[in-house]
């Protein structure tokens, strides 16, 4: 069984020969620590040998300015980041009439799905290519403000749908180019929660998000694809909505948020890929190689049985990750995921 052969039979929640390994965000501090002559993520991916290799959108910066932010395809204005995401500071959309004369990015750039050209020229076949993309809460939130939008929701619902759709449109068009350009797997990464929850209530997901997702879902299917349900975040009041929109697979489950991946295998594991959910917190970046091999064998004994199951972090490898011990999370997966676990090893 190949990379890839492994890395869909689990999101198809089946048994492959071993639990597959994937990430969607790596540091290239530790990108550069484990791997010296790796140009990028991609390349860091080969050299170890990920059954998914992974990239995303393409939106390009059309002006700097002289405090170092930048606007962006969308409009949006950016602080650069140190870390992997920079941080929106204002978004073009301050009211109704900003929104009727708005239009979003073209979905059919040349340069808008990135690498992913080079990706299925590489690795068509043999290791899943997994694109990362939005559907329309996240970035109707970079165009509104986040405090605007949640306003938004409840005291003028109207422009709120307007604007999120307006956002689905583009997003829908980039999802089916993606697939049709050979993605296997498209990762939905926007983020529905915090630590103590979600941002809104299970009645306003219902109404504004949900749906959303759900057309998502069905657009990525219709083309063949898979889908990968990305939230950092305590979903649980919400996690049966989403799980019901007919997701493939849902990651990470961050443990310091509450999310339990063993009661996620219970409860959704017959229908559902569960990736995740190695602490990237605490453990990765302050733990020892024993314990994070520690970690690694009992989110398998929780979540492997049967398929199904997908070990990533809890959500990205971040800069202050420590190197060693990535590298002994990626060994112990290799060393303690193979089928049929033994329960003596894992």
């Amino acid at each position: 069984m190949n990379s890839y052969e492994r890395f869909m039979t689990a999101l198809d929640c089946k048994q492959p020969d071993r639990v597959p390994i994937g990430e969607w965000s790596i540091s290239t501090k530790v990108i550069k620590a484990l791997v010296p002559r790796a140009l990028d993520q991609t390349d860091f991916e080969d050299a170890m040998d990920f059954d998914g290799v992974s990239t995303a959108f393409q939106f390009d910066t059309v002006c700097r300015f002289p405090d170092g932010s930048y606007a962006d395809e969308w409009g949006v204005i950016f602080k650069p980041s140190a870390e992997m995401i920079d941080h929106p500071l204002h978004g073009p959309i301050e009211s109704k009439d900003d929104l009727k004369t708005y239009t979003p990015p073209d979905p059919d750039a040349p340069h808008r799905l990135g690498k992913l050209p080079e990706l299925v020229w590489r690795f068509k076949g043999k290791r899943a290519i997994v694109f990362r993309h939005r559907a329309a809460f996240m970035w109707s939130v970079f165009l509104r403000g986040f405090e605007n939008l949640l306003m938004d929701f409840l005291l003028d619902p109207e422009f709120a749908h307007e604007l999120m759709e307006k956002v689905l449109a583009m997003s829908l068009r980039v999802a089916r180019n993606a697939v049709r350009a050979g993605a296997d797997a498209i990762v939905i990464a926007d983020d529905y929660a915090g630590n103590q929850g979600p941002f809104f209530s299970p009645a306003i997901a219902r109404e504004f998000v949900i749906p959303r997702l759900k057309r998502m879902v069905d657009v990525i299917h219709e083309e063949g694809g898979k889908v990968i349900k990305h939230s950092d975040g305590n979903l649980r009041p919400i996690l049966d909505e989403i799980v019901a929109t007919g997701i493939d697979g849902l990651n990470p489950l961050e443990p310091l948020a509450g999310m339990d991946i063993g009661d996620a295998k219970k409860k959704y594991g017959d229908r559902l890929c569960l990736i995740g959910n190695i602490d990237c917190g605490q453990l990765l970046p302050h733990g020892t190689n024993q314990e994070v091999e520690a970690a690694v064998k009992d989110c398998i004994a929780q979540a492997g049985a049967g398929g199904g199951f997908i070990l990533s972090s809890s959500n990205s490898i971040h800069s202050s990750v420590n190197p060693a011990n990535y590298l002994a999370m990626i060994e112990a997966a290799k060393k303690f995921g193979r089928y049929p676990l033994d329960e003596a090893r894992a």
